[in-house]
């Protein structure tokens, strides 16, 4: 999906007509899909340019006011010596693709031998390959949206009971969305960190989805992309707010105005989601699961024949709840059983 002189390729060859739109959903197709609409003079954005400051984590950081907080970062390749980055970034500190997703490569480095054997899955024929960054070690939040007319349309604020970075070194990925009638001030400073850093890179009409560190002085910038949002982010909002997100990026790339429902507030429920995964010890069941919680949706798969997905997912679940402090509780019970195989 990167390698936007391919696809163009095989578009041209497919010797298509009556072309609509070209939409991507994933965050390795986002730069392919505005090239394509520039070159074949179709509705979306097609600022293959501005979207490599919603790809590259360095570019994006480098771009923003000081006011916007965030991790120091800069690239890093083989021949930087570990002893720079520490001293420049502090120990420890992450190493990551520039342009990767889903914290996939990415790691907290403690030491020159970590720092050495994280970077050998990458290719090391570019300077702008890898980015080093210092560590933010704070529970994480992101916001979902839509962004239109240089403003934004509408948003939601998610937690993460564990990271995606966790998620990849074993833990249970899971999130939830959050009440804003008892997290006030959070949804404000959600919203302005967002508000700051879509109008200073200049965002065209999209959906987004941007994560940041809740520390005790305020929020910390993560990161933002412009496309939809991952896992199963986009069935919670629409369970719980009706706005159905993949609607919305359909019609940005038709160059289409996003229309919402009318504002039902207070949801009634708000949902959360867990990407299942076999356990380390003992096994588990799609029976035990059922046997032991509520849930609005479950799938898991005991056959040892079934390849894990990411973040080692052989099943998902939605639960949901009035009350978002009592959902984070059962999402909890359901991460401890599923991770230590109901004990």
């Amino acid at each position: 999906m990167e390698n936007a002189q391919e696809v163009f390729r095989a578009v041209l060859s497919a010797g298509l007509r009556d072309l609509a739109g070209v939409i991507s959903v994933h965050e390795f197709g986002v730069f392919t899909a505005a090239y394509l609409r520039q070159q074949l003079n179709l509705p979306g954005n097609s600022d293959s340019q501005g979207v490599l400051f919603f790809r590259d984590k360095y570019l994006q950081k480098s771009q923003l006011p000081p006011e916007v907080r965030r991790a120091r970062a800069r690239y890093a390749s083989r021949t930087t010596p570990y002893a720079e980055l520490a001293e420049e970034l502090g120990k420890p500190f992450v190493v990551k693709p520039a342009i990767g997703a889903g914290s996939l490569r990415t790691e907290v480095v403690r030491s020159a031998e970590e720092y050495h054997r994280v970077l050998e899955p990458f290719p090391g024929e570019s300077d702008v390959d890898v980015v080093a960054e210092s560590f933010v070690d704070a529970p994480e939040i992101y916001m979902d949206g839509i962004w239109q007319g240089g403003d934004l349309h509408w948003r939601s604020l998610t937690r993460y009971h564990s990271s995606p970075l966790s998620a990849v070194h074993g833990r249970v990925l899971a999130a939830h969305l959050l009440d804003e009638r008892l997290h006030p001030d959070l949804f404000e400073q959600a919203e302005d960190l967002t508000k700051r850093v879509l109008k200073t890179l200049e965002a065209p009409d999209c959906v987004f989805h941007l994560e940041a560190y809740v520390e005790q002085d305020g929020l910390t910038f993560g990161e933002c992309a412009i496309r939809l949002p991952g896992a199963l982010s986009p069935q919670l909002v629409q369970l719980t707010y009706g706005v159905d997100l993949m609607d919305a990026e359909i019609s940005l790339a038709l160059g289409l105005s996003v229309s919402l429902p009318p504002a039902v507030r207070p949801p009634e429920r708000f949902h959360g989601y867990l990407l299942l995964r076999r356990p380390d010890h003992g096994s588990l069941t799609r029976e035990d699961f059922a046997r032991t919680f509520n849930f609005d949706k479950l799938t898991y798969s005991s056959s040892p024949d079934t390849p894990p997905g990411p973040y080692g997912r052989v099943g998902e679940a939605i639960v949901s709840d009035p009350d978002d402090r009592r959902l984070s509780r059962t999402i909890a019970e359901i991460v401890r059983f599923n991770e230590t195989g109901g004990t």
